[in-house]
Formats: structure tokens, sequence, C-alpha cells
């Protein structure tokens, strides 16, 4: 296998500290960009009505009486055994979320799945956010991610009993919410992926292929362990 080079201690300083100088040029610009989002306008939300563990439930009553949601939009396929891996082994990694209570905010999954389906799922991989659908509801398609259409993430504020929408991001913008691939690139061999850019020589594969899939999220946190 191919190995970094071998350098003295005093070489290998400078090379972080080149290298360090860059990652905290990106902190301040992650931090720049967070003060952008905290100034983003908002838009208004229709009165939604979903369907949760409990029954029916307002989309203002999601909230359970705190002024921020945060909602991940959990694809689902009606038809198939395993829902997507990826939305499976992101929402995998939120396990302890009662700190968010701190922050006068929630977290939730939506998804168009029927209620019982989606909860039978989570039980079966594991998964202990409340999960909600929006099956008999256009809350999905109007936040950008209908039936048989994509994941993505939203955030809501409530201002008594009207929900504004702040922020939306999918594809690779929900990947500052776990720290599963923030791990994988600190490894000297990243994400082992073949799309990113690695010295000649370093393992890759293809992309997705070191990812969990659905069975591997069951198997490994699922009720059986």
């Amino acid at each position: 296998m191919t190995l970094p080079p071998v350098v003295d201690e005093a070489t290998w300083r400078k090379e972080l500290a080149e290298l360090r100088a860059r990652e905290k040029a990106a902190t301040r610009e992650l931090d720049a960009i967070a003060a952008q989002r905290r100034r983003m306008p908002m838009v208004r939300m229709p009165d939604y009505t979903l369907v949760g563990a409990e029954g029916p439930v307002r989309l203002v009553d999601v909230f359970d009486g705190r002024s921020q949601l945060i909602v991940y939009n959990h694809m689902w396929n009606p038809d198939a055994e395993w829902q997507c891996g990826g939305c499976t082994s992101l929402t995998s990694s939120f396990t302890r979320l009662d700190f968010l209570a701190n922050y006068d905010a929630r977290f939730v999954i939506v998804t168009q799945g029927p209620i019982d389906a989606a909860l039978a799922y989570a039980e079966r991989v594991g998964n202990t956010m409340p999960w909600y659908s929006t099956a008999g509801s256009p809350f999905g398609a109007d936040v950008d991610a209908p039936p048989a259409g994509g994941f993505g993430l939203n955030v809501f504020l409530r201002d008594g009993d009207t929900v504004y929408r702040t922020w939306h991001t999918s594809g690779r913008g929900v990947e500052q919410l776990t720290f599963t691939f923030a791990l994988a690139d600190v490894l000297p061999y990243g994400r082992q992926e073949e799309w990113q850019d690695s010295p000649e020589g370093w393992p890759q594969s293809p992309t997705y292929s070191r990812w969990l899939d659905s069975p591997d999220i069951a198997r490994l946190y699922g009720p059986a362990t």
C-alpha cells in the first residue's frame, strides 16, 4: 500500500502550519456563511397537517413548543424493502438531540411514507428520531421533497401559530450536519472515493461503495443488536 512520505518533525510541522492556515481560512469563511444564513429572509408557510406517532398533527405543533425546527425529508420508495441507504445512514448518526432544547430547537424526520410503515422502518434500522408522514399533505412537495423525489433539509421558525421557512439545502449540502464525512476526511487516505483528488497510488473505490447501506444500519443499530 502506498504511504505518505516520511520527513523529519520540523518539516512536518512546517507543512502542518501551512495546512492550518488554510483550515482557519475555511473556518472563517464558514462563519461568514453562517452569518449570511442568519440574515436570510423567510417565507410564510400554510397551515399543514402531518401525521405522527399519535395521529394527525399541525406543522406548528411539530415544534413541540419550541421556536425553531429542523426537518430532514427522508426519501421513500413505497415498493422498496429497504429505504434510501444515504438517508438511512445519515439520520442514523443523530442519536443524542436533546441538546437542541438549549437552542429552543427540535430536529425531526418527515417522509412521504405512511406513518405506520415509516415508524416500522425507523424501528427496524434503530432510528430514534421523531418521524412524521406527509403522505396526505402537500408539505413535502412544497419544501422541495415531493413524492418520488429526493431528500432535503429545511429549517423553520415559529412566531406564535405562524410558521416560516428560513433555509433549505440538499445534495452535498447536508454533509455539514454529520460527523461521518468529517471523520473520514481527516484520515490519511480520506474517503477513498475515486472522484477525490488524492496522491498517486492512494486507495480509491467507486463513489458510495464504502457507505453503509440500509441493511448494514439495521444490522449495526437495529433492535436485534
